[in-house]
Formats: C-alpha cells, structure tokens, sequence
C-alpha cells in the first residue's frame, strides 16, 4: 500500500507544480499554525475558525493540511497525501465561505469577500499531483526508485 501512495515518475512539470503548490500552502499554513507572514498563529486562527462555527477538529485539519501539506509538497514526501488535504480544504472553503461571493476575488473592494477562482486553482494542481504523484526531485520518487529524479 506505502508503495502505492509514494510512487511516481520523473516528471519535472508535476515537481514545478508540486512545488509552486507547496509554497503557496506552506506560507498559508505558517500564519495559521505559526503566526508568521501577518497570520493570527494556532490559536489566534482556531478561535476565528471557531466563531465561524467550524467545529475544533475540523479546524485544527484544516490548519494541519495547509501547514504539513505544504511542507509534504515541498519536500514531495507522502505528495498524494498532502494534496488530498488540500482538496478537502479548499472544497469546505469553498462550500462553508466563498460560494456566496461568486467566482471573482475581490479585486476591486466592491463585493462583501473573495469568490473561489484561488480555491479551483489550488484543487486542480493539486488532483494532478494527488493523480501522478510528487515527480522528480521528491523523497517519494527516492523513496520509489532510489532517483530523486535528478
């Protein structure tokens, strides 16, 4: 089963994906765990998470998917795994606060929050690395093959 969830070709487009994806949610995770970049850290973000009526657990996954996943994807170590986080994270941000504001980000500051065209963005790079894999230069393509893919 280990070998089917770190398995994976040398692909250099999927590790470029994996990367930009992993540092993106790696940033987005330390201000929710860490209160670095401006964020609110662990217990600043879970109090806001839970005023939303997010239930404990729930935000403490989301919190552990944008940060773990984000180091996952960096280091292209369990990269299926980290970009199923992500997916159920960005669906459940999607679902609970953004569809109401439509597709659009708030640009311009004329609408009440930010629609979802990041979160589709970040499901469909992160399906395709959940579908290939972490590719080149990853532990999981190492961890495969004994090749980082270099």
């Amino acid at each position: 089963m280990f070998q089917k969830i770190v398995n994976t070709r040398n692909s250099h487009t999927i590790a470029f994906l994996r990367l930009v994806l992993g540092i993106v949610f790696f940033a987005h995770g330390a201000q929710k765990m860490l209160g670095w970049f401006g964020g609110y850290g662990f217990s600043g973000t879970m109090g806001f998470f839970t005023s939303m009526g997010i239930p404990a657990p729930f935000a403490f996954l989301a919190i552990a998917a944008e940060f773990f996943g984000g180091l996952g994807l960096l280091f292209g170590f369990l990269g299926r795994i980290a970009a199923f986080g992500i997916i159920c994270n960005m669906v459940v941000a999607i679902c609970m606060v953004h569809r109401h504001n439509g597709l659009f980000m708030n640009w311009g500051g004329n609408q009440k929050g930010e629609g979802f065209e990041y979160h589709i963005l970040a499901i469909a790079i992160a399906l395709a690395i959940l579908v290939k894999g972490s590719g080149a230069f990853s532990l999981d393509r190492f961890l495969t093959t004994g090749d980082s893919g270099r």
